[in-house]
């Protein structure tokens, strides 16, 4: 009898115990949810109307690159609060990724159909953008946005798998392609400066309108950036996170001073200067007799 019963008890199911997170571990979690979140609120004010005005005077597009400068500042705390707390996990690294996608690839290329669509007209019997659209111009623009979240997302994949979440990417001092932030802050940037100084007036209207549809040829270059295997430095890594000399450190106040002056020009120069250094360390390094020693080299930093 005695052996039944403890058959029995040994045949019940075990009551299943509940994983419960450590504090230090949420922290981080957090900072990671409030930049999906900053991105998800990016893509709803995109799509405001030219006569909503949010706080100061913003407009739609204004308030969505803010949120997704919001984003990736969100997005660069996350990963220090992480190695402060000694909670680097997985689940962290796929959800920065997750959080990404939406900030970096599908708020961008929302704001630029956006930005566009303000550009080609009102009628309502006319679908302006996408694989349907009446008008051609509407159809590239559309594809453009789709290749860029396509190749933020192919980016993202990439990062997350040749990053160890033990080491974090604090190890690097280079990327392997166009990070998705510098990406998606040379779109919000761009958009930025159009909505500060060539939305205002209308005798700048054909300038706002040859600007807004360049936007998206410059999105198309930096979606191959991306994916591209052109070496990019991490700025914060390899500027902010070691001793630097005196030179560069009165050369950062200055850009501190311009941007209080020409916040949006300032900015928008400051990403078209970091997206062109790939290419510029290229063509420096192109009269290398072997030219397979740069990918080797940057191979090794990433």
């Amino acid at each position: 009898m005695d052996q039944v019963e403890q058959l029995n008890q040994e045949s019940e199911p075990k009551p299943r115990r509940r994983r419960v997170l450590p504090p230090q571990r949420v922290w981080p979690l957090l900072f990671t949810l409030g930049n999906l979140v900053s991105g998800f609120a990016a893509i709803h004010y995109a799509y405001k109307g030219s006569e909503w005005q949010g706080p100061w005077g913003w407009s739609g597009l204004t308030m969505a690159g803010a949120l997704i400068f919001l984003g990736m500042l969100l997005d660069s705390i996350d990963g220090s609060v992480a190695r402060l707390t000694n909670s680097v996990t997985e689940l962290g690294a796929a959800l920065d990724s997750l959080s990404d996608l939406v900030t970096c690839g599908v708020a961008p290329a929302v704001m630029v159909l956006a930005l566009v669509s303000s550009y080609l007209g009102t009628d309502g019997s006319l679908t302006l953008l996408g694989p349907d659209a009446d008008l051609p111009w509407g159809k590239v623009v559309w594809g453009i946005a789709a290749v860029y979240v396509c190749c933020a997302a192919l980016r993202l994949a990439r990062f997350t798998v040749e990053t160890e979440p033990a080491k974090g990417p604090n190890t690097h001092m280079a990327f392997h392609g166009m990070p998705s932030p510098g990406a998606a802050g040379l779109i919000a940037a761009l958009i930025l400066l159009h909505q500060h100084v060539l939305a205002g007036g209308t005798d700048t209207l054909w300038i706002g309108r040859a600007y807004a549809f360049g936007v998206p040829i410059v999105m198309l270059f930096a979606a191959i950036a991306m994916v591209s295997s052109i070496p990019y430095d991490h700025f914060v890594n390899r500027y902010l996170g070691r001793p630097q000399s005196f030179r560069f450190i009165a050369f950062l106040v200055i850009i501190i001073f311009t941007c209080i002056w020409w916040f949006q020009e300032t900015v928008a120069i400051g990403f078209i200067a970091y997206a062109l250094t790939g290419p510029v360390y290229i063509l420096r390094n192109r009269n290398k007799e072997n030219p397979e020693e740069i990918t080797e080299e940057t191979t090794e930093e990433l």
